[in-house]
């Protein structure tokens, strides 16, 4: 064999070689992949999730969720894994991922019996996501807007109960929000504003309950006595000192008249003029 013939085929095999190793590869790849996405009893696929959700392996869980719903996407344990994937996200405070994954439930599964959960859920991320009063209350509005949401659709449920009285936190916050800004303005004698803002706390009657309201009405002595409105003053000291008699606000409320020289009204004097049912009264 001459060297040209040589060459040829020492090619030759080189060419060979190469086409059976690409097949070797491709072939690897074709059973990889058919080992990666083969078919699995589906209470299997969800256990693995649920057990890695146990373990607080989010992602891992969230991986076996998904799988369920790619390999039986019309099953009952499809509906089951999109809600456990809203779960794990909201588990692992990715709080937006678990708000989308609810609302898909929702709009796809209405109906069901875990609808009241998903509202739920939704309503829960936004709560646990609200700020301090300082800061903008955007999220403590939709935070409301979920909350009462769940109450108004199942009003029965156990998810509704524990609904009203996160609403009730969520009012003390936002009549919280309404103090901060009062007194940011009682502070820098912007009097009329602040006691638009005391008002507000102490006649919505949403905020009327809240730990703020006692604070409220003694700022709103403050505000009227630094203005010169005298009897408003007085009017504000006794209906703090009718509904809460015994709390520090109102002890400070009626020092801070005395120090003024402004004399406090008595209570019989006060039902007499109509304060306590013109305004507080059937709520305090």
């Amino acid at each position: 064999m001459n060297s040209r013939q040589l060459h040829a085929a020492r090619m030759l095999g080189a060419a060979l070689l190469a086409a059976g190793l690409g097949a070797c590869a491709s072939l690897n790849r074709e059973q990889a992949e058919q080992q990666q996405y083969v078919d699995e009893p589906v209470e299997r696929i969800y256990n693995r999730g649920t057990d890695a959700l146990d373990q607080g392996r989010y992602p891992r869980a969230l991986r076996n969720f998904e799988e369920v719903e790619r390999q039986h996407p019309y099953s009952s344990w499809a509906r089951r894994a999109m809600l456990m994937e809203a779960y794990a996200h909201y588990q692992n405070n990715q709080y937006d991922e678990a708000i989308e994954d609810a609302q898909r439930f929702i709009a796809l599964h209405p109906g069901n019996e875990s609808a009241p959960y998903a509202y739920y859920l939704v309503a829960i991320c936004h709560f646990e996501r609200i700020l301090d009063v300082g800061r903008d209350q955007a999220t403590t509005e939709r935070a409301l807007q979920a909350l009462n949401d769940v109450v108004r659709r199942y009003p029965e449920s156990s998810y509704a109960r524990d609904a009203r009285l996160k609403i009730d936190m969520v009012y003390d916050q936002l009549a919280g929000k309404e103090m901060a800004v009062g007194r940011f303005y009682l502070e820098r004698d912007m009097h009329l504003a602040a006691i638009n803002r005391f008002r507000n706390v102490v006649e919505n009657e949403n905020y009327q309950r809240t730990s703020h309201t006692p604070e409220a009405l003694h700022r709103l002595v403050e505000a009227y006595l630094s203005v010169g409105m005298t009897e408003e003053a007085q009017r504000m000291a006794a209906i703090s000192g009718h509904n809460f008699p015994g709390n520090e606000w109102y002890q400070r409320s009626y020092t801070l008249m005395t120090d003024s020289g402004v004399a406090p009204v008595a209570e019989e004097e006060a039902e007499r003029r109509g304060w306590f049912g013109r305004t507080f009264g059937a709520v305090f």
